[in-house]
C-alpha cells in the first residue's frame, strides 16, 4: 500500500551484501590537513551491552524496539528521550538515570494523535535545546522559561514511512509537551530533500537558532540522505542555508556513500562538531564526525567514530544515530545498536566512552 521504508532499504542492502558473500571492505577517506587533534571527540571504548531495549510489553509504545537516543541532564539527573516502535509507528518516551548506564523508563511523553493527519501514526521528539559544549553534561537551556524541543513525524504507518515534516514543541516539565505546526516541509525545500525530512537537531549561537536535519531525495528506491541546516532568530521564520546540503553523501566506496544522516552538533573551542552516521554501499551504518570552524562548513574526519561490531554482537549491523555528552571528564557517545538477521533484528540503545570501562 505504501512505498518502501528506511528499514526496508537497510534490510535490502544487508541481504544483498549477504548474498554476495558478506560485507565487502569499505574504504575510508584520506587524511585531511587542518583538522585538530581528534582525541577530545573520540569514544573508542564500547560498553558492548544494550542499556535500553524494547519493553516487550504488549500494547506499549516501545513494545517492538527503541531507537534514536537523546541524552541530557536536568534537575541533577540524567535523562534520555527515545522513540519506541509498537508495530504501527514511532512515539516518544523518557528514561532517567543517575550513572548513564542503569536506566529506568518514565513513560510515554509525546504520543500520536489519531485525529491529526500529521501525527496520527508517528511523533518523534528528537532533540531538546541544551548546552552544546562538548565537555558539558548537556544541561537543558530554557527559552522564556520553558524547554524547547524539535520533532518530526512520518505521515504513514510503518517504520519511517512517507515524507516526514519537522516542528517545535514546548514543555514546562519534560513530561508534557505542546507541539507547534510544522516549520519545515519537504515540498518547500530543494531537490535533495523533497523525499522527506529526518532527524532535526537544534543549536543556539548568539541570537540565531541553527536547525540541522537530514533528508532524502525523492527517489522511491535507493535514495540518498544528506544533511543541511536552516536558521531563525524568532523560531517562526526559518531560512534554509543556500549551500545545503552541508554534509553530503560520499563516493561509492566511502562509509557514507548512501546516507550522511542524523546530525548531533556540539562545540569545542573554535570547532563545530557534527556527529552523524553514514550508510555504506554494503548496508553497514556507522557513526562518523565532521568538523568545521563555522556552523555551515564542515570537513569529514577520516576515522570511524563508532564502528559496527563483530558477528553476533549487539551492533553487528548498525552502530548509528549519535547522542554525545560529558560526565566527570569522560565523553559518552550513545547510539542505536542493531544486530541479528533482518527483519528479526534486535534494535536497542548502547553507549561508548572515552575511558575504558572498569566493571561491566
Amino acid at each position: 500500500m505504501f512505498g518502501p521504508t528506511r528499514r526496508d532499504f537497510f534490510g535490502g542492502l544487508l541481504l544483498l551484501a549477504a548474498g554476495a558473500g558478506g560485507s565487502r571492505s569499505v574504504s575510508g577517506r584520506s587524511a585531511t590537513d587542518g583538522l585538530p587533534d581528534l582525541t577530545p571527540f573520540l569514544t573508542p571504548y564500547k560498553y558492548d551491552k544494550l542499556i535500553l531495549e524494547k519493553s516487550g510489553v504488549a500494547g506499549s509504545f516501545d513494545e517492538k524496539s527503541v531507537d534514536c537516543p537523546f541524552v541530557f541532564s536536568a534537575d541533577g539527573r540524567f535523562y534520555m528521550t527515545y522513540v519506541g516502535f509498537d508495530g504501527i509507528g514511532y512515539q516518544t518516551g523518557l528514561a532517567v538515570s543517575d550513572d548513564l548506564i542503569a536506566w529506568q523508563r518514565v513513560g510515554l511523553i509525546l504520543g500520536r494523535d489519531a485525529s491529526d493527519p500529521i501525527t496520527r501514526y508517528n511523533l518523534a521528539l528528537m532533540c531538546i535545546l541544551r548546552d552544546d559544549a562538548l565537555e558539558s553534561t548537556a544541561r537543558l537551556q530554557k527559552v522564556e522559561g520553558r524547554y524547547l524541543g524539535v520533532w518530526h513525524a512520518y505521515p504513514n504507518p510503518g517504520y519511517e514511512a512517507g515524507p516526514a515534516v519537522i516542528g517545535l514543541a514546548w514543555s514546562d516539565d519534560l513530561r508534557h509537551w505542546k507541539r507547534t505546526d510544522p516549520i519545515l516541509r519537504p515540498e518547500d525545500g530543494a531537490e535533495w530533500e523533497r523525499g522527506g525530512l529526518y532527524k532535526p537537531y537544534l543549536v543556539k549561537a548568539g541570537d540565531t537558532y541553527y536547525l540541522y536535519y537530514n533528508a532524502k531525495n525523492n527517489v522511491e528506491r535507493g535514495w540518498i540522505e544528506q544533511t543541511g541546516v536552516a536558521t531563525s532568530r524568532d523560531l517562526k521564520t526559518w531560512t534554509r542555508y543556500a549551500g545545503n546540503p552541508i554534509v553530503k553523501a560520499g563516493p561509492p566506496d566511502s562509509w557514507d556513500a548512501r546516507f550522511a544522516s542524523d546530525p548531533a552538533v556540539l562545540r569545542y573551542k573554535k570547532w563545530w562538531a557534527l556527529y552523524y552516521y553514514g550508510l555504506a554501499a554494503n548496508g553497514r551504518a556507522r557513526d562518523l564526525l565532521a568538523l568545521g570552524e563555522s556552523p555551515y562548513h564542515f570537513t569529514k574526519v577520516p576515522e570511524i567514530i563508532i564502528d559496527v561490531g563483530p558477528p553476533g554482537s549487539i551492533d553487528e549491523d548498525y552502530a548509528h544515530k549519535p547522542s554525545v555528552i560529558s560526565h566527570q571528564g569522560v565523553l559518552y557517545h550513545f547510539y542505536c545498536a542493531v544486530g541479528g538477521k533482518w527483519p528479526n533484528d534486535v534494535r536497542g540503545i548502547s553507549v561508548a566512552r572515552s575511558r575504558p570501562w572498569q566493571h561491566r
